[in-house]
């Protein structure tokens, strides 16, 4: 439906709606303040408010909203709060999860992923789906079949990789959280970029199939991104445990994650690391973020220490061969299913290219540099033995323009190069299966925010809620709002 359709805000003023989390929410419907119904229809409002600016939401399932909530929804703690679940990684009985690429936008979903079952289980509604970068290769945000996806903050400027609709979205007061992924930083940096809390769990915290399956060997981490911590807590709480056939097993997790917000941190040994690995460079607003985040820990009685992050020789050039016969391989079922050979008129610019580098790369090869990669994962984990938290930025660069990254103009090394630039202090809890999370505490001279990364042991997520409830209560976020926003006048989102 057009826009103007959906203009008129439900009786609930809008303001109120976006200023609560999605425990908030919930507890409106508990007490029957709020009906599910009514909660949809404030969310159908704000994506269609916000959507012609932001372009976050790229398939609108309000019918399937409709009837999931007239079929009764379950009791669970998140009970009728609206949701959006990324375009890749998450499957939905028949509806297409195309990952922004045309060669995948007549694919239907076979079954719901065990993932999505629990979100649902829980009570959340299922709006839509939010944007991503072509096969998840974009660093842009944009993607032939949808297009380019803004930053709330500035709408010239990209609301960070891969999870960056769901980001936008949730920034923009759209729905108070969103389903995320985070193969390489995915989660994090997109609420780095977009002033939001952001956890990555532990390796396999959460199910990751029965499709699309273990993704990446699994360093893919599905979780969400919220504006408030207990939100990802609750969240995390109603979608972690052992998924029956997985191929990896994350620690048992203790208590409810939800139990350890407000929970007293005690006093933690911080490791400060502000130098990025491999070589490259870190904006001084980035640097800073992370310094005053060190002060504040510090004022908080907490002991932080400067450190540099171990370096494995070869391990990024290892980390790049991976990734690339990771993408090969995902085009490689794409042919399957469709029939036909791809070649370089179905991909943009670079892309194919990278695809046939994957392509070239030998089982030994591979080999070799999978034995780098698990030495990655040992130097992170003794490293992690030694501290309680490292703390870095999340990204070594702003929020970066549009313009930044033209897929089309770069070469292989180039592509490289602008991946490790942007962000290279995350992928390495991807690999060594840390829980990692970026927390909203800095905003630069230009009014963008520059999240800040901790980062625990292998099942350290109580860890992290602790401290990062205590950092939001130090230094409040929820009240900073983006240029676009449903609380501002439906005149300023169109």
């Amino acid at each position: 439906m057009v826009a103007e359709q959906w203009g008129v805000w439900p009786t609930l003023d809008i303001a109120d709606y976006a200023s609560h989390d999605a425990l908030g929410l919930a507890s409106l419907v508990a007490a029957g303040a709020l009906t599910p119904t009514e909660l949809l229809d404030h969310a159908i409002a704000a994506i269609e408010a916000t959507n012609p600016r932001l372009n976050a939401v790229v398939n609108r399932l309000y019918d399937r909203a409709r009837a999931q909530i007239e079929a009764g929804l379950p009791p669970g703690p998140l009970r009728g709060v609206p949701f959006l679940v990324k375009d890749l990684g998450l499957a939905i009985e028949g509806v297409p999860t195309t990952g922004g690429s045309p060669l995948r936008a007549a694919h239907l979903g076979t079954q719901d992923s065990e993932l999505l079952l629990r979100q649902q289980r829980a009570g959340l509604v299922v709006v839509g789906q939010t944007a991503v970068p072509e096969l998840a290769m974009n660093w842009g945000m944009a993607s032939t079949l949808f297009g380019t996806t803004a930053n709330p903050w500035d709408l010239a400027r990209n609301p960070g990789i891969s999870s960056g609709g769901s980001a936008a979205a949730v920034a923009a007061g759209v729905v108070p959280m969103a389903h995320g992924n985070d193969g390489g930083g995915s989660i994090r940096v997109p609420a780095s970029s977009t002033g939001l809390f952001g956890m990555k769990p532990t390796r396999h915290r959460t199910p990751c199939g029965p499709v699309p399956g273990d993704q990446w060997y699994g360093m893919v981490c599905d979780h969400a991104l919220t504006r408030s911590v207990r939100d990802s807590a609750a969240l995390l709480d109603a979608t972690a445990g052992q998924e029956t056939g997985a191929f990896f097993t994350a620690p048992p997790q203790q208590a409810p994650f939800l139990d350890e917000v407000g929970r007293p941190p005690g006093r933690l040994r911080i490791a400060l690391a502000t130098q990025a690995p491999y070589g490259a460079s870190v904006h001084p607003d980035c640097t800073q973020a992370a310094d005053e985040a060190a002060a504040l820990c510090e004022q908080l009685g907490h002991v932080v220490e400067p450190c540099e992050i171990p370096i494995v020789p070869g391990g990024w050039e290892a980390f790049e061969i991976f990734l690339a016969q990771e993408y090969a391989s995902g085009v490689d079922e794409d042919e399957q299913r469709l029939g036909r050979p791809l070649a370089a008129a179905d991909f943009d610019g670079v892309l194919w290219d990278i695809i046939l580098r994957g392509r070239s790369i030998s089982a030994l090869d591979l080999a070799r540099a999978m034995r780098t990669v698990h030495r990655i994962a040992r130097a992170m984990g003794q490293f992690l033995d030694t501290y309680d938290v490292v703390l870095t930025p999340t990204m070594a660069v702003p929020p970066v323009t549009h313009a930044h990254f033209d897929m089309k103009a770069l070469d292989q090394a180039g592509y490289w190069r602008g991946y490790l630039d942007y962000m290279p202090f995350t992928h390495l809890f991807n690999i060594g299966g840390q829980p990692a999370m970026s927390v909203p505490l800095a905003w630069n001279d230009d009014g963008l925010p520059i999240g800040v990364q901790f980062a625990a042991q292998v099942g350290g997520e109580p860890t992290l809620f602790r401290l990062a409830a205590q950092l939001e209560q130090a230094r409040p976020w929820a009240g900073r709002i983006p240029r676009v926003h449903v609380s501002r006048p439906l005149s300023d989102n169109r």
